[in-house]
């Protein structure tokens, strides 16, 4: 009896110490100043330490990180519930012998069962929401009565904010359809009243009401247009989508030019986006431009998105081979010595950069082999730089214009390129993307952007002044050649003249010139008696 009593006393401390922590931090929560958000989470986190499971703990937790724009510690503390994280064919780059490592295991994932490896790729590339719906629905019969339906609208925004746009999608529409489920099944046993007041619909509105004012009278509740907010999100996401797909299509295609408009379709709107998808379009209008021969372009859009996602190996490795094929040999070699740490390091760590639930489009067990190519186009470059071939970039490649082009083709190309890579230009993508941390991140951001854009900028007004140089020899040879053929012209003109005056000479020697013998007869004297001597000829 007294073991008995000495447990209650103690279960009955810990629940007081809980409800403590938790009213306090409700408290702070309701002011809606971040600072006193910042003190609720503390005050929760030693309310989770006291009682791990606690439900309300966990939804205000994930609340306030949301509301605090941390929405990369929503994805860390949520990651189990990402369902791209358990679809087939999704290598995240960690092996067999690394997943022990991670934060928590794959297997506890609660809302998707195991499914079937169908083979094939796996690396991550694109899949089918529609498959992905049905995967999600289909561990929904076992969890949901048992976890929170608040996951998914928190992670379903969290992942919007994140550029994870599919998880996203299915996460909040899952949400929204298990709201209104919910909601169904309480209206049943409402009276007429109890319906009017609970009713989230003004004026015919049929968006579902949010889950906590449904499920739980003791939660905090919430505000009553965060379903309108989520239905925004969602169509955003939608039309974000959309358009991705619509260029992806255009690539594959080989329309390169219909591909880069949808792309910039996305990434010149005037609404922002998050920044993880923004990089991710950056890179494919990276490959789109290389696939039509804009190499400034190109690179324009790798220091974009390395701007934004500076561990980004896809567009380290392609900004490399674009600077290798105008043979700017020393910058080429930087990036594929710093792709060279990178994989370095995802060796020694034994996983990918970044967290679990970050996309990369390379798998751990590809990376031994990519070093190994890496290091042998190392050395090559070393030799090349070694011999002195640092000096003959091809600035032509670079700049888009033919090498028997002329000085207004020079002109136009080097005024289109000036205006569109300017470093105040060109660090306007800036202002057009979410930020998912706070403003340190913004300079760091910024700073590698004026660093890349001022390398691009100087490369091309060298490129300007070589290929101007250049045009101004040839047409210098041009008019060297010009002169020297007029010359040569003048030159066989007065040849073919005195060519017919020493031809009548000639011809005079074997034949009387009649006009010579004219003026001799003339020149005696026509009227002047001749001798003549008479001598008698016999017959």
């Amino acid at each position: 009896m007294a073991v008995y009593g000495e447990k209650k006393h103690w279960w009955l401390r810990n629940k007081k110490i809980v409800d403590k922590y938790m009213k306090e931090a409700k408290n702070l929560i309701a002011s809606k100043d971040p600072n006193d958000v910042e003190s609720a989470l503390s005050l929760l986190e030693s309310a989770l330490s006291v009682s791990p499971r606690y439900e309300l703990a966990l939804e205000l937790k994930a609340r306030s990180l949301l509301y605090l724009r941390r929405f990369k510690d929503v994805a860390d503390m949520l990651h189990d519930y990402i369902p791209s994280l358990k679809f087939p064919g999704e290598d995240s780059g960690i092996g067999s012998s690394e997943l022990s490592s991670t934060h928590s295991s794959r297997e506890s994932v609660n809302l998707l069962n195991d499914l079937p490896n169908h083979g094939g790729d796996s690396s991550f590339k694109c899949f089918s929401v529609s498959d992905l719906k049905k995967k999600v629905m289909a561990g929904l019969s076992k969890n949901c009565n048992e976890q929170g339906q608040w996951r998914y609208l928190v992670l379903g925004q969290a992942c919007c904010h994140l550029g994870l746009m599919e998880d996203a999608m299915v996460l909040l529409q899952t949400g929204k359809r298990l709201a209104t489920a919910a909601f169904r099944r309480q209206s049943i046993s409402l009276s007429d009243d109890s319906f009017i007041l609970f009713s989230p619909t003004h004026g015919g509105s049929s968006s579902p009401p949010p889950s906590s004012v449904v499920v739980s009278s003791s939660s905090q509740p919430r505000s009553l247009t965060e379903s309108e907010s989520v239905a925004h999100m969602l169509s955003h996401i939608k039309l974000l989508l959309r358009r991705r797909a619509a260029a992806l299509a255009a690539l594959d295609a080989g329309l390169y030019s219909e591909s880069i408009r949808h792309f910039s379709k996305i990434l010149d709107s005037r609404r922002a986006a998050p920044q993880g998808f923004l990089a991710e379009c950056f890179m494919h209008r990276a490959s789109a431009y290389r696939s039509a021969g804009r190499i400034a372009e190109s690179i324009a859009d790798c220091n974009k998105t390395l701007a934004l996602e500076p561990s980004c190996l896809q567009a380290l490795e392609t900004r490399a081979a674009l600077l290798e094929s105008v043979r700017c040999f020393p910058d080429s070699l930087h990036d594929l010595e710093h792709l060279k740490l990178l994989y370095n390091s995802i060796l020694r760590d034994r996983k990918l950069p970044g967290p679990v639930w970050k996309r990369h489009n390379v798998r751990y067990r590809e990376i031994p082999g990519k070093l190994c190519v890496l290091t042998s186009k190392t050395q090559q470059l070393k030799e090349k730089i070694a011999s002195g071939e640092t000096g003959n970039v091809d600035y032509y490649a670079l700049m888009g214009i033919r090498r028997d082009c002329s000085r207004s083709e020079l002109d136009r190309a080097y005024l289109l390129l000036n205006l569109k890579h300017k470093p105040e230009r060109s660090m306007s993508f800036i202002d057009r993307f979410e930020l998912t941390e706070g403003e340190e991140e913004l300079d760091s951001v910024k700073d590698r952007a004026r660093m890349s854009t001022l390398l691009l900028y100087r490369l091309i007004q060298r490129g300007y002044s070589v290929v101007t140089s250049n045009i101004a020899t040839e047409q210098e040879a041009e008019k060297q050649r010009k002169a020297a053929a007029v010359a040569a012209t003048e030159t066989h003109r007065s040849n073919n003249i005195e060519t017919p005056i020493r031809a009548s000479v000639v011809k005079g020697v074997f034949c009387r010139d009649l006009t010579v013998v004219g003026n001799l007869i003339a020149r005696t004297g026509f009227n002047q008696p001749i001798p003549v001597k008479y001598e008698a000829l016999s017959c």
